[in-house]
Order: structure tokens, then C-alpha cells, then sequence
């Protein structure tokens, strides 16, 4: 199959769905073998299969737990072992637990870091050497406007997710020079798994589409986002038109980021 990223090999994480599950779809679509990594193991092997089925497609499932140091190098080892490079990584798993500081326990805190930032640098120290070996690659992380704004009683995600952006910076300098490029997507509200149990999570009396329904029309262009819609910016970011962006946060959020909280008076 050919497309702009034939021949390449790309690993997702959070691969059994929402943006991840978007992500491999597309770079798949375009050409690429593509390693499927997420925790969720029936679901992992379904979405798998059906990327497979019609034989134009080179998919591979990776159940791990990324939080877990050993799973998660074994990830990078099993898309090397398969098919013999690998070019494209994208961190899209994520967990979004709702507390402050003060209520949200250490063992809740660690687990957030663990799955949200740690397991991107245990990722990228083991991609990175196979990146070097072939002369580059890219990584793409999948952050969250709230790495640079933040919504009440998301301290660790926020946390995590701001992390996510001094780790990427840090990665596209120092490998720059290696051919290997980092940046860092900033998605708003997108119709996710996690969205929707953030908005059954939040939703008191309503129902759940009507929260997401309201979180949409806080966006300038009316919705929420589409995975599709991410997925379309990661292919962009891993493709050679992107050569020359390294070291980036691109919001991709309906223009919420854009709009101040005043409201003028009729």
C-alpha cells in the first residue's frame, strides 16, 4: 500500500480507541505498519483485527501496561522485532482522574504521572537509539490545552500534561541533529471515551450528551472535536511537509483557546 508514510513503521499508544485508535487507523490508511500498544486487551485485539481485515493494512497488537517500566520498552522491542525500524511514535495514552491537590492521594498522583509523562520518556529513551540507527524519526505527543490552561480539580493531569511539553522540547533539541524531530499536539474537548466519563463524572442531573453538548458550544466553532480530527494533525506532524516543525505545542481545540472569558453586555 502505498501513501505518504509507506514503508514506515509507527508505534501508538492508547491505541484501542479515541485519538490513539484514530491515529494508527490514519497512519495506517497512508501506508504505514503500525503497532497498537493500550492496556484495554480484548478491545486492543478487536480494533486490531478490523484495521487488518481487508489486507491492505499491516497492524500488530502490543497489550501493555505502559505505566509499567518492562512493558513498556518491550512495546518499542516488539515493533523493531516485527518489522525492523521504527519511525513514528505517538504517545496518545492518557488517564484524567479529577482532584486538587489537597483530595487527590499520592497513589493517584503517581499513577497519573506514571501513564501520562513517565511512560513517554521510558517510550522515547528506547525509540530513540532505533531512531539514531536509521538516521531519524519522529515523536508526536499527545498533550491537552490544559498543559497551558486549566479547568478546576485537574491538578495531576494538568500537571502531567505540562510536563508533556518541557519533555518534548527537550527531546527535539537535543536530537534535532540526529534527524529526529518532537512535537507535541494540544487537543480541546474531543468525543473520547475519556470525555465522555469526564462528563458522566460531571454531569448531575443532565445526561451525558447534553454536558458534552455544552462543553461543544464553549467552543467558538459550536462542537466538541473529532479523533479523526487529531489524527489528521499527527499524520500531518509525521510527514515530510512537517520537516521543519520540531519542538512545537499546536493547539487543535475549536478555538477555545482563543477566546477570552468576557462576556460584553447586550
Amino acid at each position: 500500500m502505498t501513501g505518504i508514510h509507506h514503508e514506515k513503521v509507527a508505534l501508538v499508544t492508547g491505541a484501542a480507541g479515541g485519538i490513539g485508535l484514530a491515529a494508527a487507523e490514519r497512519l495506517g490508511r497512508e501506508g504505514a505498519s503500525v503497532v497498537l500498544v493500550d492496556n484495554q486487551v480484548e478491545l486492543l485485539q478487536q480494533v486490531t483485527t478490523a484495521m487488518v481485515a481487508d489486507g491492505r493494512r499491516k497492524a500488530l497488537a502490543v497489550p501493555a501496561d505502559i505505566a509499567n517500566e518492562e512493558e513498556a520498552i518491550g512495546c518499542v522491542d516488539a515493533a523493531v522485532e516485527a518489522f525492523g525500524r521504527l519511525d513514528i511514535v505517538v504517545n496518545a495514552a492518557g488517564i484524567q482522574p479529577y482532584g486538587t491537590v489537597v483530595d487527590t492521594e499520592l497513589r493517584v498522583w503517581d499513577r497519573v504521572l506514571a501513564v501520562n509523562l513517565t511512560a513517554i520518556y521510558v517510550i522515547s529513551r528506547r525509540a530513540i537509539p532505533a531512531m539514531q540507527s536509521q538516521g531519524g524519526g519522529t515523536i508526536i505527543n499527545i498533550a491537552s490545552i490544559q498543559s497551558l490552561a486549566s479547568s478546576a480539580r485537574v491538578a495531576a493531569y494538568a500537571a502531567s500534561k505540562a510536563g508533556i511539553l518541557g519533555l518534548t522540547r527537550s527531546i527535539a533539541v537535543d536530537h534535532a541533529g540526529e534527524g529526529i524531530r518532537a512535537n507535541a499536539i494540544c487537543p480541546g474537548s474531543v468525543d473520547t471515551a475519556l470525555l465522555r466519563f469526564s462528563a458522566d463524572a460531571n454531569r448531575g442531573d443532565r445526561s451525558v450528551e447534553d454536558v458534552i453538548d455544552g462543553w461543544g458550544a464553549m467552543h467558538p466553532v459550536g462542537r466538541v472535536g473529532r479523533p479523526e480530527e487529531i489524527a489528521g494533525l499527527v499524520s500531518y506532524l509525521a510527514g515530510p511537509d512537517a520537516a521543519f516543525i520540531n519542538g512545537a505545542a499546536i493547539t487543535i481545540d475549536g478555538g477555545i483557546m482563543a477566546k477570552l472569558g468576557i462576556v460584553l453586555p447586550e
